[in-house]
Order: C-alpha cells, then sequence, then structure tokens
C-alpha cells in the first residue's frame, strides 16, 4: 500500500486514530471527527437563498463531553506534517481549544496556543501524542485551576438524551462563565446577540453549579412574563418539581410541542413565599415596586440565594436607582451573571461597571457570519417634509383652528408634538407597496411608531391601504401597545409561527425587546432611535432564523434615518445591501451582488460549496407628561431621495465603482501584465485561476455584467487590471481560424476542433478538455466520443490539441 496514495479519510482512519487510541484517549467519549460547529452563512441573491459551507474541523479531542482541549487538522501525505496548522490554528481560535496539531499520518506538528511550552511548536512522532491527563493537566495550569475548582469544570452538561447538543459559541460562553465561578468571581457578564441562545446558555451553567452543590438556590430575574412562561416549560424544564414562579398566578401553557403544563406558583393569594424551592423565576416588576409593601423580594434573608442570572441586563440593572439594582443590590452576597445583547455603556448607566468586563461575547456579525443569524436588507426612505423640515405658512391654523407656531419642525417633531396626516399615510402607502412588490402580504411586519397614538393612526392608515385583507380578516393589521389589551391579547398569534394572523402590527416600544419573533421578516423604523442598545434590539427583532417557515433573511425599511447607527463603531451587524429608491422606483430591494465576509463580491450563481435553502417557487414615550399634540392638515408629502450603496471589505459604505474595485482586488493578486501571462499561460486548467479569484471573493462575472461585452475572463482581467484592449471571444476564435493552425489534423479531428471553437465563442467555455463535451451536440453528429478521440490518436492526443488550442486563442494579446 503506498502511503501518498492514500485519501486523507485513509490517513485519518488508519494512522491518525490508532495514534490517538494508543495514547489513550477514549474513541466513544473524547475523539469526535469531522465535527461541523458552524452553519454556513446566508448568501441572499435576491429571492434566490443559499447558505455557504459550515467550518469543519477534522478532529475535536474532549476531556470530558462539551470541554474541548485539542483540535487537529488532518491532510494526505502528499503534503507535509505541518501544512494544516495554520488552518487549525484558525478553528482553534474560533473554538477557544488550546492544543492545536496538525498530521499527514507521518507524525503531528503541536503547537500550544497557552504559550507555556518552549518551543510554542514542535514536531511529535506519531507515537509521541500527548495522553488526555498530560493535555489536561497543561489545561488545569493554563486556566489556574485547583482541586476545587476543578471539580466544578468537570460536572457534566445536562443531556436530554435526544442529541442536541450546545452550539460552539454556547459551549465558549458556559465553559468562560462556569471558570470564572469557579475561580471565585462572583460578578459575571456575558453579551450575546439576540437570537443566539442566552436562555439555554444560562440553563447550562445553572445546572452544571447546581449539580455540582456550588449553588443551591436560584434566581432568575427578566423584565417580560413571556418570557418567564415559556423559560419554564421550555429551557428550565429538566429542574421539574424544584423550580417555581414567583407569582400568585398560576396558569397552564402551552409547549413547544404542543403538550400544555401547569406552572408552579411560588406565592399564595397572601403573597406568602413558599421557600422550599430552589430555583425560583421571577418578573422584578411582581417582587418590588416604588413602595415598601410592593418589595416582596425582602421576605427572603439576604443570604437565602447562592446564585442570581439577570436576563436582558442593559434594561435596568445596570441603572444604579434601578428597581433591578435594588434587588441585586440587597442579594450582594449571591453570585450574580448578566445576560445581554447590548452592553449598555452611558454618562449615567454602566453595566461593565457593575458586572465588570465580559467573559465572553458573541456579536451579532459573528452569529451572521457563522450562518446561526439572518442577514438583512435595508431600504432608506427619504420623505421630503424629514429632510426639508417644515415651517407654517404665516396665519397656518391647526385642526382645532388655532394658529401654527412659527418655526421649523423637523424629524424629532413629527408625530411627537406635529403631526401631518398625509405623511403617515405616504409610509403606510410605502409598507404595503413593499409586501405587494415582495410578493408575499402576509409577511410578519412591526411598524416602531413615535407613540402609542402614532401607532394607532399608522394601523388605521395601513387598514385603509389594505382594505381587501382586513376584510378577509380584520386582524391582518393591530396595534400592540402598552395601553392596547386587545392588541396584547393577540402577541401570543404574532410570534407564533403556526398562526397566520395578525400580519402586521404597529407598536411603540412593546415589541422592541425580548420578544421571540422567530417568523419577523419585514421591519419598519418610523420614530427616531436615539439609542445604539435600543437599535440593536430591535435589529434583533429579526434577526432569528426559521427553517420551517423559509425564513432566512429580513427587510429593514428605515423612515427616519434611524439606520446611520450602522456608521457607529459600535454597532457590529452588517446589511447585505442599503437601498435607497428614487421617485416611481420599487421600493423592494433589486437584486444586488451578494458578498463574502470581507464585503468582496460574490458570483451571481452559487457556488459547489454553497446549498440552495430558498427560491421562487420553493414550497413551503416621551418624558414630562403627555404633550397636546398639533395636526396640520393640507399638508403633502412625496419621496424626495434614492441611491444604492454596497459596503466594501471593511465594512463602510462607499460610492466606488465595480469596475475600479475589481482593479484594485486584480492587482494586488497580480502585480503586472507579464506576471498574468505567465500564470495563465502555465496553467493546465484556465478554470483553476478563476476558481482562485472566486475563492478570494473577486467573482468576474458582475463585472462582465456592468461592462456589457461578451468578453473572455482572461481579457477581462487583462483590459480591467491593466487597460489593455480587450478582444471579444468571437474575435479570438476568427484569429485562431486565420492563423489555420491545425493542418496537420484529419478531417473529423479538425472538424472537431471548429465546434469547439464555434462553442467557445458562443459559450466561453474553459474547460475544452472534459471529453464528456463530446457527447452533445453538435460534437454527436461527427461520431461517437470514441470515434472522435480515436480520430486524434488516443485520449492524450486529443487533451494535447485542446491545449495547442486554449495556447492559440491566447496569443492575441494588446
Amino acid at each position: 500500500m503506498e502511503k501518498r496514495s492514500l485519501s486523507e479519510r485513509d490517513i485519518c482512519t488508519k494512522f491518525i486514530t490508532p495514534a490517538l487510541r494508543n495514547a489513550g484517549w477514549d474513541e466513544m467519549l473524547q475523539i469526535r471527527e469531522e465535527v461541523s460547529f458552524t452553519k454556513g452563512r446566508i448568501i441572499v441573491r435576491g429571492k434566490l437563498v443559499t447558505r455557504g459551507q459550515g467550518k469543519r474541523a477534522d478532529y475535536i479531542l474532549y476531556y470530558k463531553p462539551n470541554i474541548p482541549i485539542a483540535l487537529i487538522e488532518a491532510k494526505d501525505n502528499t503534503h507535509s506534517v505541518g501544512d494544516g496548522i495554520q488552518q487549525a490554528l484558525d478553528y482553534a481560535e474560533k473554538l477557544n481549544i488550546p492544543f492545536v496539531f496538525s498530521s499527514n499520518g507521518d507524525g503531528f506538528v503541536f503547537h500550544d496556543r497557552t504559550g507555556a511550552s518552549t518551543p510554542r511548536e514542535t514536531t511529535l512522532s506519531l507515537d509521541a501524542f500527548p495522553a488526555p491527563a498530560d493535555l489536561w493537566a497543561r489545561f488545569r495550569a493554563w486556566k489556574g485551576l485547583d482541586g476545587d475548582a476543578e471539580q466544578i469544570v468537570l460536572q457534566d452538561y445536562y443531556d436530554d438524551g435526544s442529541g442536541k447538543t450546545p452550539r460552539y459559541y454556547q459551549v465558549n460562553a458556559v465553559n468562560a462563565a462556569i471558570e470564572a465561578i469557579a475561580k471565585g468571581q462572583d460578578r459575571v457578564l456575558l453579551v450575546m446577540a439576540t437570537g443566539t441562545g442566552k436562555t439555554y446558555t444560562a440553563f447550562q451553567i445553572i445546572w452544571r453549579l447546581w449539580k455540582a452543590g456550588r449553588k443551591k438556590r436560584i434566581l432568575f430575574l427578566a423584565d417580560r412574563n413571556v418570557l418567564i412562561d415559556q423559560t419554564m416549560v421550555n429551557d428550565f424544564r429538566p429542574f421539574g418539581g424544584t423550580m417555581a414562579k414567583l407569582s400568585t398566578n398560576a396558569k397552564t401553557i402551552e409547549r413547544q410541542d404542543g403538550s400544555t403544563e401547569d406552572l408552579t406558583v411560588a406565592l399564595d393569594k397572601k403573597r406568602r413565599i413558599d421557600t422550599a424551592y430552589e430555583v425560583y423565576l421571577g418578573l422584578y416588576q411582581a417582587i418590588t415596586g416604588p413602595e415598601e409593601r410592593q418589595k416582596l423580594f425582602r421576605e427572603f434573608s439576604p443570604g437565602f440565594f447562592d446564585l442570581i442570572v439577570i436576563d436582558e441586563c442593559h434594561r435596568g440593572s445596570a441603572a444604579e436607582d434601578s428597581a433591578w439594582r435594588e434587588i441585586l443590590e440587597y442579594f450582594s452576597s449571591a453570585t450574580q451573571i448578566g445576560l445581554t445583547a447590548t452592553p449598555r455603556e452611558t454618562k449615567y448607566v454602566s453595566n461593565i461597571a457593575y458586572f465588570g468586563d465580559p467573559v465572553f461575547s458573541y456579536s451579532l456579525k459573528q452569529g451572521i457570519r457563522d450562518g446561526f443569524l439572518a442577514p438583512y436588507k435595508v431600504v432608506k426612505v427619504h420623505i421630503d417634509r424629514d429632510v426639508e423640515g417644515y415651517r407654517p405658512e404665516k396665519g397656518q391654523v391647526d385642526r382645532d383652528g388655532e394658529e401654527v407656531e412659527d418655526r421649523i419642525y423637523n424629524t424629532k417633531d413629527f408625530d411627537r408634538t406635529l403631526v401631518i396626516d398625509d405623511r403617515t399615510k405616504l409610509v403606510a402607502q410605502k409598507v404595503t407597496q413593499f409586501l405587494k412588490e415582495s410578493g408575499d402580504r402576509y409577511q410578519k411586519t412591526i411598524v416602531f411608531c413615535v407613540d402609542q397614538e402614532h401607532a394607532a393612526r399608522m394601523r388605521q392608515a395601513l387598514i385603509n391601504e389594505n382594505a381587501d385583507l382586513v376584510a378577509e380578516n380584520p386582524r391582518y393589521v393591530m396595534r400592540i401597545t402598552g395601553s392596547d389589551a386587545e392588541g396584547q391579547a393577540q402577541l401570543g398569534n404574532f410570534i407564533d409561527p403556526e398562526s397566520k394572523w395578525p400580519v402586521i402590527v404597529t407598536t411603540s416600544r412593546l415589541l422592541s425587546t425580548g420578544v421571540d419573533a422567530q417568523t419577523c421578516r419585514l421591519i419598519v423604523l418610523d420614530r427616531e432611535v436615539g439609542s445604539m442598545t435600543e437599535f440593536k434590539q430591535i435589529v434583533g427583532r429579526g434577526t432569528r432564523v426559521h427553517e420551517d417557515t423559509q425564513k432566512y433573511y429580513f427587510t429593514l425599511i428605515d423612515f427616519r434615518g434611524a439606520t446611520s447607527h450602522f456608521a457607529d463603531p459600535d454597532f457590529d451587524g452588517e446589511p447585505v445591501q442599503i437601498y435607497e429608491p428614487k421617485d416611481g422606483q420599487n421600493i423592494d430591494p433589486p437584486d444586488a451582488p451578494p458578498t463574502d465576509e470581507d464585503g468582496a463580491p460574490l458570483p451571481e450563481d452559487p457556488g459547489e460549496d454553497e446549498t440552495i435553502v430558498d427560491q421562487p417557487g420553493l414550497p413551503l414615550p416621551p418624558t414630562g407628561g403627555p404633550q397636546k399634540k398639533v395636526y396640520v392638515d393640507g399638508v403633502g408629502a412625496t419621496i424626495v431621495a434614492e441611491r444604492v450603496e454596497y459596503l466594501d471589505e471593511n465594512g463602510k459604505l462607499v460610492t466606488e465603482s465595480l469596475r475600479d474595485f475589481t482593479k484594485r482586488a486584480l492587482r494586488k493578486r497580480f502585480a503586472s501584465l507579464d506576471e498574468f501571462l505567465k500564470r495563465w499561460n502555465a496553467a493546465e486548467r484556465k478554470q483553476a485561476i478563476l476558481e482562485e479569484l472566486e475563492a478570494e471573493g473577486l467573482p468576474l462575472d458582475p463585472i462582465v455584467e456592468e461592462l456589457g461585452r461578451d468578453l473572455d475572463p482572461f481579457d477581462l482581467i487583462c483590459h480591467v487590471a491593466f487597460d489593455a484592449k480587450p478582444l471579444t471571444r468571437r474575435e479570438r476564435a476568427e484569429n485562431v481560424k486565420k492563423r489555420d493552425a491545425f493542418t496537420k489534423y484529419g478531417d473529423q479531428a479538425r472538424a472537431v476542433l471548429d465546434a469547439l471553437l464555434a462553442k467557445y465563442a458562443d459559450e466561453g467555455v474553459l474547460n475544452l478538455d472534459d471529453a464528456n463535451v463530446l457527447r452533445i451536440a453538435p460534437f454527436s453528429t461527427i461520431g461517437t466520443p470514441i470515434e472522435l478521440i480515436r480520430a486524434f490518436g488516443g485520449k492524450p492526443g486529443f487533451e494535447q490539441a485542446v491545449h495547442d488550442l486554449q495556447s492559440e486563442l491566447y496569443k492575441d494579446t494588446a
């Protein structure tokens, strides 16, 4: 058996796995092969949605399940032993794995990311792979774990037997929190983007600390009833009878699988607490308040809880005078974990000052790039009154006949102090236009308004614009705000993927945080969003992927310039497209070239490493009390501006043309025309050069479309990068014919070469030496594939003739 002829998989099976087994690694419990740890980034091409290839490690070694300590990248034996180390280090950094190996079956290159080894990188023989105890001892030293801390760190994760395992970043978050607490840290902050499973992560942390006996009484705090109830019947369900809700209101709610469950409550009708439970979940509003009698948490002794977890801790616990902060300080002896999507830092509020720097962060950008979160398009709509402001005419009166104050009103005033109904109607028209143009008027939509009254007027305007669907069901458009009991009663239906109605909801702030609207495909901003924290939360309403309903991306329509937050360095998301429709244009964004993670264009058609997941036809309040608003009638509003901008490789909006971008990128790849010509002429497969460019995020199809000419990729590169005069494919084919370069071949062989030239001129086929082309017309009319190859003296002769043909094609260079 020739080792160099073996596949990578054979090298793993015959050499690497036996070496691990001999070193004492348990194949069933400690070794995992071909571990996929990201989903693959979602790529949007108009209505066609694909997933890129996810990242996959050849081997991950675990000291215990979900405690990864080593990673191995395997290569076949034609590679050197260390060829995989750089890729392995890239994966290990993402997975937070300290010990990294590369192997080709001859031995291992070992890289110690902890820095404790000297030298940091060394070569090991095949029989010298470290034992689990050796690597764990190094891990313990790296983390600074004593015997007591080690016992906690090694506590098992909860396993329900279904095969569900936490995602890699959840493992990183759980392990980081457990390690910090095991070493005595009592204030811990985890930052995880909306939609990445903060509650499930919190459950695993609590479970392991509880099972290890380190934390025996736990309080989980949130500020939305729906969050507590769903948490009890879903993620926290394994706590069973040891868990209760700090509420007098027992109720039956439905679990995700359709079954029902009664919530256990820890309060009786007289609001007395049953202290027999171990895990308590509560709304902070239910256990505290401005009056002393409302401060129910004082019924517990200050030392009652060992652990407190605060969900969405940016919304209250960070402020020193907040209700949550009062609870946290009362139970100051407890370990406290803050969970947030948006760490809040302002002059007045800081949860980092309270909790300390995050022990783990996972951003919106990372979630989108890994394919766990949905990317989004942005449509910016500029209304003349917002751009130019509005100054009333002299003597202008409002609906009540009172004169309107003479000053310039702008975006901050509209719908807060001054109402222009025509503006509200225009927003409703544009939202409806988008829904119609998108082809799906039933996509779940949230419209964020200035206040509850504005939400009521927007609801009315949308009802009038969608009278046909409202006739079908009056719940097509609803207002869901804090003061609207009928609307709030429909909140469950809106977020339920199985419920068709309501479709469009108008709100002010109720839906901006904490509500898990998995199927929301359209978010409309018709109010200013001054806070980056709130802006991230609003964007987070749409970022959940919902594969059952084929929801892979969403659209954000901005009427108030709120998306200027994209320019803030603190914003960590990245829209796939920003579109500003001009007057008369569709508001549904046109197809835009997709980009890779660095902002470089991707091909218009999906690559072989992408999987199609959706395509057309595929089945399936102001402070200071209420203020009187001024209503002005008869003042029109129109759309004034539209522009399309794209993001460069650094995530900045640029107006650089695609051609300039391509030229700059090609010149990075090929320093001169001569260097390019040498590479092109030396390449056996010209397609390989194009595949290299595509892999680096530089496909040529978009620039072909922009130039509008039938150019060969060779000419395209020479022309765009080096200003050489281009020839069309037809001109190149004609030049070969004029040179009469194939006189040495017989009639049948010449007919094949002429047909290949014609095919090149029409289609630009680069892999002309693929003999399968001989099976189709017009070749099939000249003879059978065997006959045609025989006309060249056999397959080597055919391949040489095609190689000569390609050389002739590219002889002419300006």
